[in-house]
């Protein structure tokens, strides 16, 4: 009878809020540690040090010297990776052998639709649309802050605070959410102090109070909500969608959308299969299972040569 030993690997899913690595021990045991931000294109320094620093933390749960971590096959699915350059830039500047960086996309979508052909609305802190079909994805959007992630928490924060100024303007009425921001930023002038050097993060902090004010009936907030919905459907329809495709609405924001679409659309919504974490680890098997077999083949029995894989 064969025995099949587990194979070790790292996943690290990074987001725009939060870090999170799962690392499968020798015993097939998954430990999971969590930190801070690990958006790429907003902050690289910023992103490789919190995945230095989760390193350390999942070195500590369990038990596996750091060194010893950086031998292991590693897959990250991390925010803000635009293409292979700075793919390869944070690779590098990372203390792994066997390493695959892709953007926090294929992570997601693997996670949230399993073995599922279907399409997701990603909503976080940035956005994505995704759809899977026989195993092909395709991806729309995850641009970054600055030219996307239409219908984010961080999109949703800016035009809240955008709404509010009109309603300085005149060009809107006032309402419990206004009221609240104004009132908080101490005027217009505060609100734009705040903008001109917010993160998307300190944006989309200001998502939860526009999805509970909109529960409360708030025209303002639910206008907004509104607007981040048929956004997400008409970018739905125009890759495909059709009434009876599984759809998926993910992220910190994403769910909230679910009464604001289309009644065809919200005929077919279907809970996650898992989380985009769980997609990392999926990816990371694979990935670690890949380098296995590279292994096997190698008729030589050398050690492989360092894989980097963006």
């Amino acid at each position: 009878m064969t025995v099949h030993t587990p194979l070790p690997f790292l996943a690290v899913d990074g987001g725009g809020t939060r870090c999170r690595l799962a690392l499968c021990d020798s015993t097939g045991k998954i430990h999971v540690f969590e930190t801070g931000s690990a958006n790429v294109t907003t902050d690289f320094s910023a992103a490789a040090r919190e995945i230095r620093r989760g390193i350390e933390g999942v070195s500590q749960i369990s038990g596996l010297e750091p060194e010893a971590i950086s031998a292991l096959p590693a897959y990250f699915g991390l925010a803000g990776i635009t293409g292979p350059d700075n793919a390869a830039e944070m690779a590098n500047a990372l203390p792994f052998t066997h390493i695959r960086v892709e953007d926090d996309r294929p992570a997601a979508l693997s996670g949230v639709l399993g073995g599922h052909d279907g399409m997701v609305a990603h909503c976080g802190t940035g956005s994505f649309i995704a759809a899977q079909d026989r195993g092909q994805m395709r991806f729309i959007g995850g641009w970054g802050p600055v030219l996307g992630d239409m219908a984010s928490a961080q999109w949703v924060g800016r035009r809240a605070l955008a709404r509010c100024l009109d309603v300085v303007d005149g060009l809107a009425q006032p309402s419990p959410l206004s009221d609240h921001i104004l009132n908080e930023r101490k005027g217009s002038a505060g609100i734009v102090r705040f903008a001109a050097s917010a993160s998307p993060a300190d944006f989309g902090r200001y998502a939860p109070l526009v999805t509970r004010h909109a529960a409360k009936g708030c025209a303002l907030s639910i206008g907004i909500l509104q607007d981040a919905a048929n956004q997400i459907a008409a970018t739905l329809t125009k890759i495909g969608w059709t009434e009876g495709t599984r759809l998926c609405l993910t992220g910190g924001i994403g769910p909230c959308y679910a009464p604001y679409l289309p009644a065809p659309m919200q005929a077919t919504l279907h809970d996650p299969e898992g989380t985009p974490l769980d997609g990392a680890i999926l990816l990371a098997r694979r990935f670690a299972a890949e380098l296995a077999e590279l292994r096997l083949s190698n008729e030589t029995n050398r050690p492989c040569s360092p894989t980097r894989m963006h």
